[in-house]
């Protein structure tokens, strides 16, 4: 036998390969293949349930093609992006992230479904998306709101391609939509005062959780997921547990005097265990968005207007037929308005991140942004230093000048 028939033929470079494990009665295909994660082509190996190899071989020809073509494909049984969905809102569930991260992804995919939900997940290009994006454009759906839902499909792709195995190789370009929705609300002392009289119409929990969000800022979640266990009424300090804020980081703050007196009145009677806001019937506070549009409409910190028109309204519908929408104060602008005013009453930039959970001083400076009011008493302070320190002009006669001797000379007076 000569040394020619012993030798293997070598495959053409980027025609892939044909092969058998040993023992294994199905053929295995490898090819390669860009991964834009990577930046190059990476060795894919896929592993048929083809037992003959002219089908494993018509296999990876087609699988060349769509390389060559620069068409997606998967390997296995389609996924749709239903499935892909499914196993995000699993993952979501099992690594406690919260019901409230879980309810929005229920929320967003209610409009995803009807568009993408039976699709396959090789079939959605940036062709699709774009498509989807002018649909929900229609439809009414703000930029801010469209981004919120393609943002989920992002994350179910990524998670997709990151498990084992994998149930895609590719996620799709998803462009969003430029957004401009940056709030540069602030709450005076003089609306906040408003709108804590008219909170005792809700009830205790209103006016406390006021207080607390007003001194120190803190978000609405943390504020609601307090409980009496927390409140150390003989130290004068509140404390939120590790894992219980945004940043996954415990804080602790001394009350005010103000806070203590209305914490005191709002654990009254309750278990170590229960939430500090809760309603006259014991009932934890969850969402308080009605409650909160009616107080700030009451207090002139909000109102309703017409969606079509305009107009300030003070029933459910107008008469050109469009609903009503707030337009005023959220809860959040209380967080920049607690830093601002820390700022201004002299507390040092790193007690007010602590006490408000900003973890750099970049994000703490986006929100501690300054107001009109204080842009406006910047400007008289600047005018009256200057007015203060300005030389009045002198009308009198000149100085004797020097001549080139030394001896000084006066100006000529005419006559």
């Amino acid at each position: 036998m000569t040394c020619e028939a012993n030798t293997k033929k070598r495959s053409r470079r980027g025609s892939g390969s044909v092969f058998q494990k040993a023992g294994s009665p199905h053929w295995v295909i490898q090819y390669y293949r860009f991964d834009s994660d990577k930046g190059k082509s990476v060795r894919v190996r896929e592993y048929t349930k083809l037992s003959s190899r002219a089908q494993a071989q018509k296999l990876l020809t087609d699988r060349l093609s769509k390389i060559g073509r620069g068409e997606q494909f998967e390997i296995g049984r389609p996924v749709t992006i239903a499935e892909l969905y499914d196993a995000l809102r699993t993952f979501t569930e099992n690594n406690g992230a919260g019901g409230r991260a879980v309810e929005g992804l229920g929320w967003r995919w209610k409009h995803l479904a009807p568009f993408f939900g039976g699709m396959r997940a090789a079939n959605v290009t940036t062709d699709a998306v774009e498509r989807y994006k002018r649909q929900r454009r229609t439809e009414g759906a703000a930029p801010a709101t469209v981004n919120r839902e393609l943002a989920t499909l992002r994350r179910a792709f990524n998670y997709g391609k990151r498990s084992t195995p994998p149930k895609v190789y590719s996620v799709p370009h998803i462009q969003m939509f430029k957004e401009n929705n940056a709030r540069q609300g602030f709450v005076e002392q003089d609306e906040f005062a408003r709108m804590a009289s008219e909170a005792h119409l809700d009830g205790l929990w209103m006016r406390a959780l006021l207080e607390v969000a007003y001194t120190y800022g803190w978000r609405r979640g943390e504020m609601l997921g307090l409980q009496v266990r927390q409140v150390d009424l003989q130290a004068r300090t509140i404390r939120l547990d590790p894992g219980t804020t945004k940043n996954g980081e415990g804080r602790e703050v001394v009350m005010t005097p103000e806070v203590e007196e209305l914490l005191r009145a709002a654990v009254e009677k309750k278990k170590p265990t229960d939430c500090v806001f809760t309603r006259e019937d014991g009932k934890p506070i969850k969402d308080f968005r009605g409650a909160w549009r009616n107080l700030c409409t009451r207090a002139g910190t909000g109102r309703w207007e017409c969606r079509k028109c305009g107009i300030t309204l003070a029933r459910t519908k107008c008469e050109c037929g469009g609903v009503r929408k707030y337009v005023g104060l959220i809860p959040h602008d209380f967080r920049r308005s607690a830093a601002k005013a820390a700022r201004r009453a002299g507390v040092p930039e790193s007690v007010i991140m602590a006490m408000g959970g900003w973890k750099t001083p970049s994000m703490f400076r986006r929100y501690a942004i300054v107001s009109s009011a204080d842009q406006r008493a910047a400007v008289e302070m600047i005018a009256r230093e200057r007015a203060e320190k300005a030389l009045s002009p002198s009308f009198g006669p000149p100085s004797p000048k020097a001549d080139q001797f030394g001896e000084k000379t006066q100006t000529p007076t005419i006559q």
